[in-house]
């Protein structure tokens, strides 16, 4: 839910500093802002909550805390290309295939019921599911319309 509060938030202050900026809406730009801040702030939690995160991939998979940093510098390396145009359109193609790989490690979460934040065994479960599924695809549709294929 905070990333979707992030996400809005950002776009609607956005929205209207490019506005008092360029004297015009951009909005293409501004949903590009909002989604990079959107990603500073969930790489924020792979370092605050490694240990919850780390939760909420698979045991079978070795160095879970690795791969929870890595993916924390993939989202701030992608929230920078989101706003340097030359690589807008390979960052939004790797943010879909990023938030499409993020979505197995949500279900394994949601059906063992990992609280990331607390790191313990006593999350939501499938309910939580109801909402993290749509989310991610509103995520991926917003990568796909505000990076690679702008609508202006």
């Amino acid at each position: 839910m905070k990333p979707l509060i992030v996400l809005l938030l950002s776009f609607t202050i956005s929205i209207f500093i490019i506005k008092i900026i360029k004297k015009e809406y951009d909005f293409a730009l501004s949903a590009r802002i909002a989604m990079s801040i959107m990603l500073l702030f969930t790489a924020i939690g792979h370092f605050a909550f490694t240990k919850g995160m780390s939760m909420m991939i698979p045991k079978i998979i070795p160095f879970k805390e690795s791969i929870i940093y890595l993916t924390g510098i993939f989202e701030i390396l992608l929230a920078l290309g989101l706003i340097i145009p030359k690589f807008q359109i390979v960052s939004g193609w790797a943010l879909i295939v990023f938030f499409l790989l993020m979505l197995p490690a949500n279900i394994y979460a949601s059906l063992n019921y990992v609280n990331y934040q607390k790191g313990t065994f006593d999350g939501n479960g499938l309910i939580y599911l109801w909402f993290r599924i749509p989310l991610q695809f509103l995520f991926i549709i917003w990568a796909y319309i505000s990076a690679i294929r702008i609508f202006e």
